[in-house]
């Protein structure tokens, strides 16, 4: 992930992006082990799987657009969304994968994402 230009003015979008970059400097994904990226709004949830050894999003899920799962921003739609990934990867013959949280809580929303990849038999 690029470093913004210039100063976040705003303190706490400040720390969220220290944090995120934090965690993007310790996770890396494979080709045998993608990293699942996560991006919570109040309205939506949007996931990639991404190669960081080519900078290749194999694929996404979300929430909303073409190929959206009909959900909302909760629990039961993070539920349904890592449902959908976790098919997708078994599709790519991929059984393993790092879970980058986005500078997010692992809670609530994000926490119901990854235990609903790990429920459907990826090893996250």
């Amino acid at each position: 992930m690029r470093k913004p230009l210039g100063k976040v003015k705003n303190e706490s979008a400040n720390r969220k992006l220290r944090r995120r970059l934090s965690i993007r400097a310790k996770v890396a994904g494979t080709e045998s082990k993608p990293r699942i990226s996560v991006f919570r709004s109040n309205k939506h949830i949007r996931v990639q799987v991404i190669n960081d050894d080519t900078s290749k999003t194999l694929f996404s899920v979300q929430t909303f657009g073409k190929n959206a799962v009909a959900a909302k921003a909760n629990v039961e739609g993070a539920k349904l969304v890592g449902a959908k990934v976790a098919e997708q990867l078994k599709g790519a013959n991929v059984t393993g994968a790092v879970f980058d949280r986005s500078g997010y809580r692992y809670h609530g929303v994000v926490a119901a994402l990854a235990d609903s990849i790990r429920e459907n038999g990826i090893q996250v």
